[in-house]
């Protein structure tokens, strides 16, 4: 299988080259640089999508940059970099002469309504109450194919939570306040915390592209005829099995660590320091269910808090 990553090059993109070259598939990265088995953003704008059974896009400026202030320019970015590499994938999907398979498309779990009580499937309601909210549509409308111009291509959206792993993500920002015995819960630490291991989710999205089946449609055997397209399709929930909150996670961490977590970030300080609309990720969560995801037979290698982190921090 040969599979175009845009955003290739990030936590997330590192983990899915690496395991779909591990079982033979060939891969293409988009980045803004170009390189080996690379090709830059205007690449794909003037020559178009290079052949592929597959497209994937993770490409996005990451909400809590620690280097970057909460101001107009840093909110701009989140949504060009999101949005506009998202047409350019789809445009290319679109007008390409042949079409991939699959186009999975990466957002996350702000679009659920924070709440310590909702629980959201795939099947939930979705709204835009914020500007996070608001960028998910946004950037999930921008994916979506007319049917009439790539009808053979499945579309995927996967709403991922927080993602964890060794090498970025949420763990990453986190390690050094917890080996100076400064961890503890974000503000109440009853919020709800979806998450991820970086591993499942490159592994439901490298399932989301290798369920193609295809046969001849119902009552058309004849050589050459319209082929039925069978596999995964709509939205999945890219969160772990797993109903944790802040706090469940921060004393899941500090044992993995072997670490104190007594101390506590209180919500008014982190709306200070990261600015009200971003700390509402941290502050305010959503009870994320990956039903349709465990529905379409993905096995999770990560399901708990403790194995998942045991592998990042555990020696």
């Amino acid at each position: 299988m040969r599979v175009v990553i845009g955003g290739g090059t990030g936590f997330v993109g590192r983990a899915l080259t690496q395991l779909l070259r591990s079982k033979g598939h060939e891969v293409t990265v988009i980045s803004r640089q170009p390189g080996p088995g690379r090709i830059t953003w205007d690449d794909l704008k003037s020559k178009g999508l290079p052949p592929c059974d597959g497209a994937v896009n993770l490409a996005g400026e990451p909400v809590l940059n620690p280097l970057r202030w909460w101001n107009e320019s840093y909110k701009r970015d989140l949504v060009s970099s999101r949005v506009e590499t998202t047409c350019a994938l789809a445009q290319a999907i679109a007008t390409a002469t042949q079409p991939p398979h699959a186009w999975v498309l990466v957002t996350g779990v702000a679009c659920y309504k924070p709440s310590e009580t909702e629980r959201y499937t795939e099947g939930s309601a979705v709204g835009q109450f914020d500007l996070l909210s608001r960028l998910v549509k946004q950037w999930e409308e921008a994916g979506v194919l007319p049917e009439t111009v790539a009808p053979g291509t499945r579309q995927v959206i996967v709403r991922a939570g927080a993602v964890l792993g060794r090498d970025g993500g949420a763990v990453q920002m986190m390690l050094w306040p917890f080996w100076l015995g400064l961890g503890g819960p974000l503000g109440s630490g009853r919020q709800p915390f979806p998450w991820i291991h970086v591993s499942d989710l490159a592994g439901i999205i490298a399932h989301a592209l290798q369920q193609d089946n295809r046969g001849p449609r119902q009552g058309e055997g004849e050589k050459g005829e319209e082929e039925e397209v069978v596999g995964v399709q709509g939205i999945l929930n890219g969160v772990a099995p797993a109903d944790d909150t802040n706090a469940d996670f921060v004393r899941a961490l500090g044992g993995a660590m072997g670490r104190p977590t007594l101390l506590s970030m209180p919500g008014f300080a982190l709306n200070a320091t990261l600015g009200r609309e971003r700390a509402v990720i941290l502050l305010e969560g959503q009870r994320v269910v990956p039903e349709r995801t465990l529905a379409s037979g993905y096995v999770y290698r990560y399901p708990d808090l403790h194995s998942a982190l045991n592998e990042i921090v555990g020696s």
